[in-house]
């Protein structure tokens, strides 16, 4: 099963990276503004984008302040169906790295390819959120 990997640093601290990954109001300031998450281990998670002609859903997994985030795909989209989403966050020099993997997929697909470069460009607007350069969410509605 391939996994898709992203590594940053970001110049700020674990405990504003975490709130960007683990809270509704973070996640709508870098990935989509159409998110819904029940903050705590075992809620329900759910992002849509484009007017929601797509939704993705999810459970939380875990929650590490400062640490680390965990969710899992339980649908809508099939190719999403069983992987998961981890943030790792590790405290540098005058900063953090973040160290993103959404793993189990089941093939490389095309919508693989298409994941993978979304995530470059998410992991970039989680940096610049984090470091008080917010540029808005990838998706707006």
């Amino acid at each position: 099963m391939p996994d898709l990997l992203h590594e940053i640093f970001v110049n700020a601290p674990a405990e504003k990276i975490y709130a960007a990954i683990a809270t509704q109001k973070g996640l709508r300031l870098w990935w989509t503004a159409d998110t819904t998450i029940e903050e705590r281990v075992g809620g329900n998670a759910v992002f849509g984008f484009d007017k929601r002609a797509t939704v993705f859903r999810m459970k939380v997994e875990e929650l590490v302040p400062s640490k680390r985030v965990v969710l899992s795909c339980h649908g809508d989209v099939e190719e999403w169906k069983g992987t998961r989403l981890t943030w790792e966050i590790v405290p540098q020099d005058r900063g953090s790295s973040v160290q993103f993997r959404h793993a189990h997929w089941r093939e490389a697909t095309r919508l693989f390819a298409i994941c993978n470069s979304s995530w470059g460009e998410l992991m970039h607007r989680l940096r610049d959120y984090s470091e008080g350069k917010n540029r808005g969410p990838l998706w707006t509605e």
